[in-house]
């Protein structure tokens, strides 16, 4: 059997070399003791005829690999490790401008030789910062650990692939563990021993202990090294404010970052325009115009752009806004390609449970109100009531709390917005309340910053691996607390090395500095420590890891105040003032009178951290959030963020394409108790990933393995609250409703706000009807070569959003 070239005409041919097949086979199975290295070998020889090209023969060993993804977890590695072959002829042959081709055990001294090479490649073609090249690259490349690419899963190495490896003329010619490194050197930029940070940082990478977000991966040590996650602007009520809005927008897309715009000083449909002397429109029009301004700019064409409106739950045109997304009405005032929240105040809740009336104001009649929260917000809000009443004030109108509630709790349900956040438990807990006032949350709900119109508060974010610093009892706090120290030096190393695209965003990031520190991989801890989701050992275990996260973080950010010096705003701030996150929630309980069910217990020494902090100071005015991880944790090969199982056995699906998915701690459960068979792959295809009609699986594994939906969504609420003690910012918090009713979602939204979560994010329910039985043979990735099956379950959760900070 002859195979073809992949090189120009006239196209050469050679022999199939098997015994090359082989190797790659044996290299890919290597330690996985579960894949039949034959079995990949025999499938692909199957699949290969006289004259096949030799992109195709490659084509074939992957495919052959992932086809039994489902029947065993290990298959996904395997057929990674098979990927990287392909990664590393297109690489290598791009940078030595020859055709080669390499193994793994090649790799050992190759990564050497072709590292500076690829930063030369990358330099030249005007991708990658010159800077680069001075650092020590023989120090650096000796470092490198080749070994590392075995780690990834076939989902993690092609989203790799890509969207992040970098390119010339859509040809790679950068291999995964250069990516890493390269990352390291543009964050280590401005170190003063660069190298020795440069390794530090590569080694947290590259072992997935952390990882950075996504417009940081993208972008570090490039010529644009926009960083940074999260921006969040206050439009101004003029034309020139509305559109200077719209434009930011776009030039803070352009680079990789997510959203987040507080629309509520806008004035409302019949306010007056004294300009013209006419009547205003209100605000839809121009959210429609920021909707398709996100469309538009594509991020690179690496993802969707992305934004989220936000408005208070006062604006007198809060109920048009309720229907941005909805699929019916006039075009012209619909947004369907744009995220909305409500702002919500703790005052209109109350009149919520109190069935009181509620009155939307346009905010051009009363200034201040915007920027009020807590006791101040409820006297001025009653005070404009009163002016109302006298005839004082032209636009508004009067409606019924509770109807008000439940019409956006039925919007929530139909269209997925607008997302619920509560305004004062992100500003009464905010560390910054001395310098301004927290507008609104960003795109994925978990960062609260400041924001006016000269400044756009501006978020870095990473995440720690929560996996990769498990022992058999439990977190390694001494490991996790060397993760957390270095993860908030590259975190806080993006401020100064950043490249800003309005002056707003860089206004604010280097006067008040904050970061962003997540987590990631929960429910696969859980999983490890054999604690089911739904349980108080779960939410335990959400509290001590989160108490040592934020603990040693802050710690990290005081520890580099004394090394850098405090961030400009300090001065005023609670940290200044010895509050700690923990010890904010007695202020959001006050500010309730007491109207507040948040357990405050600690374990740490939370005396020494506060005297430390009031001693040295610290480096950010912000430094925890939890982002959704959306496409790092596949990259890392692990669950995302704090979310629940969504399935034990699916296809995910995202920019890369179709990937099975299957739970692999569920799998060897199954083996250990003789019950991993092709019957209990089919049932689990059948039932859709979930266990509990599937009478052969045990009881304990049932309750372990239960999926979002099997759980109670209250036990999300308690872990979140656990959670939210110890962050300064918010987490993005998805709500799992099996059977949503209105009174379900009357009682889950209250107790998310009686529980002291400053935000949540999406609304999940399940669909009444599921997609057709079938095969998952065939599913995954851009590398199919035929048409896709329907499949038994599909990851009804779209990450093209929340990716856009992760």
């Amino acid at each position: 059997m002859t195979i073809v070239s992949p090189s120009a005409p006239p196209t050469p041919t050679a022999a199939l070399n098997v015994e090359r097949l082989r190797l790659m086979v044996a290299e890919a199975s290597a330690g996985l003791d579960a894949v039949d290295p034959e079995l990949i070998l025999t499938e692909t020889l199957g699949s290969c005829y006289d004259g096949i090209p030799q992109h195709e023969v490659e084509l074939a060993l992957v495919m052959a690999a992932r086809t039994y993804v489902e029947q065993e977890p290990q298959y996904s590695q395997a057929a990674a490790r098979l990927l990287l072959d392909q990664i590393r002829r297109e690489v290598l042959g791009r940078v030595h401008g020859e055709p080669r081709q390499a193994s793994q055990a090649d790799m050992r001294t190759a990564y050497a030789g072709y590292f500076p090479r690829y930063l030369a490649v990358g330099i030249e073609a005007g991708l990658l910062d010159h800077e680069l090249a001075s650092f020590d690259l023989d120090r650096l490349a000796a470092a490198i650990r080749p070994e590392r690419d075995l780690d990834f899963t076939f989902l993690g190495l092609q989203t790799l692939y890509d969207r992040y490896l970098l390119h010339i003329d859509k040809t790679r010619f950068e291999l995964p563990q250069a990516f890493f490194l390269r990352v390291a050197m543009g964050m280590a930029l401005k170190e003063h021993d660069r190298e020795a940070r440069a390794l530090e940082f590569y080694e947290l990478l590259s072992s997935f202990r952390f990882m950075s977000s996504t417009p940081t991966l993208f972008n570090a040590g490039t010529t644009r090294p926009q960083l940074s996650s999260c921006f969040l602007t206050t439009v101004e009520d003029d034309l020139a404010g509305i559109f200077t809005g719209i434009r930011n927008n776009a030039l803070l897309a352009k680079y990789s970052g997510g959203l987040g715009n507080d629309w509520t000083p806008i004035r409302g449909i019949g306010a007056t325009i004294r300009g013209t002397n006419g009547e205003s429109q209100g605000v839809v029009p121009f959210l429609k115009i920021a909707n398709d301004t996100a469309i538009a700019v594509h991020q690179g064409g690496k993802r969707k752009g992305a934004v989220c409106a936000y408005l208070e739950t006062w604006h007198v045109d809060v109920e048009q806004f309720l229907e941005l997304r909805k699929n019916t009405g006039d075009e012209r005032r619909r947004t369907h390609d744009m995220n909305t929240a409500n702002w919500v105040p703790d005052l209109f809740l109350q009149r919520v449970e109190a069935d009181a009336g509620w009155t939307l104001f346009s905010p051009d009649e009363v200034p201040g109100l915007h920027d009020l929260y807590g006791a101040a917000f409820a006297a001025a809000y009653e005070q404009y009531e009163r002016a109302a009443d006298r005839g004082e004030i032209r636009v508004f109108r009067r409606v019924r709390a509770v109807d008000l509630w439940r019409r956006m709790l039925t919007v929530l349900f139909e269209t997925g917005h607008p997302w619920i956040t509560f305004k004062d438990a992100c500003n009464l807990r905010s560390p910054q309340q001395h310098d301004g006032v927290v507008h609104s949350s960003n795109l994925c709900t978990e960062i609260t910053l400041n924001t006016t119109v000269d400044e756009t508060a501006v978020c870095n974010l990473g995440s720690v691996n929560l996996v990769a610093h498990l022992t058999p009892a439990g977190l390694d706090a001494g490991l996790l607390r060397d993760t957390v120290r270095t993860a908030v030096r590259m975190l806080d190393n993006v401020i100064d090395v950043n490249f800003y695209t309005t002056p707003e965003s860089e206004r604010a990031n280097q006067r008040h500095r904050p970061v962003g520190l997540g987590l990631m991989g929960f429910a696969d801890a859980l999983f490890a420590l054999r604690v089911p989701y739904a349980s108080d050992a779960a939410v335990a275990f959400a509290d001590t890891s989160m108490e040592q996260l934020s603990y040693h973080a802050i710690e990290a950010s005081s520890d580099l105040a004394a090394e850098r010096g405090t961030y400009r705003t300090y001065d005023g701030s609670l940290w200044s003032q010895g509050i700690l996150p923990i010890d904010s929630v007695e202020l959001l309980r006050e500010a309730r009178g007491g109207d507040l069910d948040v357990d405050t217990s600690t374990t740490l020494d939370w005396d020494a951290l506060r005297a430390k902090v009031r001693r040295d100071g610290m480096r950010n005015s912000n430094v925890l959030a939890i982002a959704p991880t959306a496409t790092i944790s596949n990259i890392c090969g692990v669950s995302q963020s704090i979310e629940p199982t969504y399935s034990n056995l699916f296809v995910k699906s995202n920019m890369s394409g179709e990937f099975t998915v299957a739970n692999p701690y569920l799998v060897a459960d199954l083996k250990a108790r003789g019950l991993w068979d092709q019957r209990m792959v089919d049932d689990l295809k059948y039932h859709d990933g979930v266990l509990n009609r599937i009478e052969r699986i045990p009881a304990d594994l049932r309750t372990l393995y239960a999926t979002a939906f099997e759980i109670d969504p209250a036990w999300l609420v308690a872990a979140a609250s656990r959670r939210q003690k110890w962050i300064d910012q918010s987490q993005s918090l998805n709500l799992y409703v099996s059977e949503p009713s209105g009174k379900a979602l009357d009682e889950l939204y209250r107790s998310a706000w009686r529980h002291g979560l400053k935000t949540t994010y999406y609304l999940r329910s399940q669909s009444a009807t599921h997609v057709e039985k079938s095969t998952l043979r065939g599913t995954d990735g851009r590398l199919n070569a035929v048409p896709v099956e329907p499949v038994a379950a599909v990851c009804a959760i779209d990450d093209q959003d929340c990716e856009a900070c992760q």
